[in-house]
């Protein structure tokens, strides 16, 4: 009896834990695993991937963290000039490419929940530090999670808190790009 007890206790906190992450392109999302582990994954995210690794960046994603990632969709990369993805992937452009990626990572593991805190906090609107050295805005409209890059595009958190062993990654619709 305690045995089987113990056993359906079990299978209802595993099937809760993995409730508790969201899908994303049509993969499961495991907070055991790492950013990278996780995005492999992912349908939607296949353009990330490949400028992740085309960047060099592979091994620090994979790293201790923790790390906020807010993650554009082949759809976002989509969006931008006709060529774009293919020039930034070129060897020739790599410093841009990982000004670009590091421009859509924080130094920190801050859920949708602690950054509409921080933008209430703020009056509105809330700066966010990227690892990129970039200076986005993070705000929230119609009850949506949304930043704007330092060219004025701005990005919608389609799926947040998507936890990972080493922090966070957020699907946004929009690539953003460092100020010119």
């Amino acid at each position: 009896m305690k045995f089987r007890l113990a056993t359906a206790i079990f299978a209802l906190t595993a099937g809760v834990a993995l409730a508790e992450n969201p899908m994303v392109g049509g993969a499961p999302m495991y907070d055991t695993k790492n950013i990278v582990e996780n995005a492999v994954n992912s349908k939607d995210h296949t353009t990330l991937v490949a400028a992740v690794q085309a960047a060099g960046l592979v091994e620090t994603l994979q790293g201790k963290g923790p790390f906020t990632v807010f993650a554009p969709t082949n759809e976002a990369f989509a969006k931008l000039p006709a060529g774009t993805v293919d020039t930034l992937l070129k060897p020739e452009n790599k410093d841009m490419l990982v000004k670009i990626l590091t421009c859509h990572v924080v130094a920190a593991d801050a859920m949708a929940k602690d950054i509409d805190k921080m933008i209430k906090d703020d009056g509105g609107k809330h700066t966010i530090k990227t690892v990129g050295g970039c200076e986005f805005t993070a705000m929230e409209k119609d009850g949506k999670l949304m930043i704007e890059d330092g060219q004025g595009n701005v990005a919608t958190v389609t799926i947040a808190d998507v936890k990972q062993s080493n922090g966070v990654i957020h699907v946004i619709d929009t690539v953003l790009l460092p100020k010119m």
